[in-house]
């Protein structure tokens, strides 16, 4: 192959890594959130646990060549729910309860979700590497913002529709969580 032929990003020594290192950085992010937000005993580090997560979940997305996705969960999740929820954590009272001394832990049923966990990750993992998925061509301008703003308000106006709904209960529980501490002030 002559070197007139080869793309800018093929004439780079380890452009055969990037791909797979971006994909590992996009999991190991998404999986470290969780950890983070499940693992956390404070809810404002869990929900920055929740917005690393959602921040690697829209690199797979961007990945998986589906901006629209990444954005919607860009805007929607670490945007939109996760500020919320702060919000009403500011709102709420000030005053948390001690945390307990000691706390009892239930080992079989975390061996449970584990081995749920498990199992339903092995059948996805499997189906994602040996199912028969069809190919799809891909619109070179399906990432720009005029295709994006145009299917927002066409072809997926329900899914905008619903997006709005999904904010507007993620507002109603902040602003619940927020009475719910100030009632007990009073």
């Amino acid at each position: 192959m002559s070197p007139a032929t080869l793309s800018p990003i093929a004439e780079f020594a380890f452009s055969e890594y990037i791909v797979p290192a971006l994909f590992l950085v996009f999991v190991a992010t998404m999986v470290g959130g969780a950890i983070v937000a499940v693992g956390a005993q404070s809810i404002i580090r869990s929900v920055c646990g929740l917005a690393l997560c959602c921040l690697g979940l829209a690199g797979l997305y961007y990945f998986l060549n589906s901006p629209f996705l990444a954005l919607m969960e860009l805007l929607i999740y670490v945007g939109a729910v996760c500020v919320t929820i702060i919000f009403a954590v500011m709102l709420a009272e000030p005053d948390e309860p001690a945390p307990e001394t000691k706390r009892s832990r239930n080992w079989l049923g975390a061996l449970g979700a584990g081995v749920v966990s498990a199992s339903i990750f092995w059948s996805l993992a499997r189906l994602g590497a040996c199912g028969d998925w069809p190919v799809l061509a891909i619109n070179q301008a399906s990432g720009s913002v005029e295709s994006i703003g145009i299917h927002l308000l066409t072809t997926y106006s329900m899914a905008f529709e619903v997006i709005s709904l999904v904010l507007l209960v993620a507002i109603l529980g902040a602003i619940a969580i927020a009475r719910t501490g100030r009632h007990h002030v009073s």
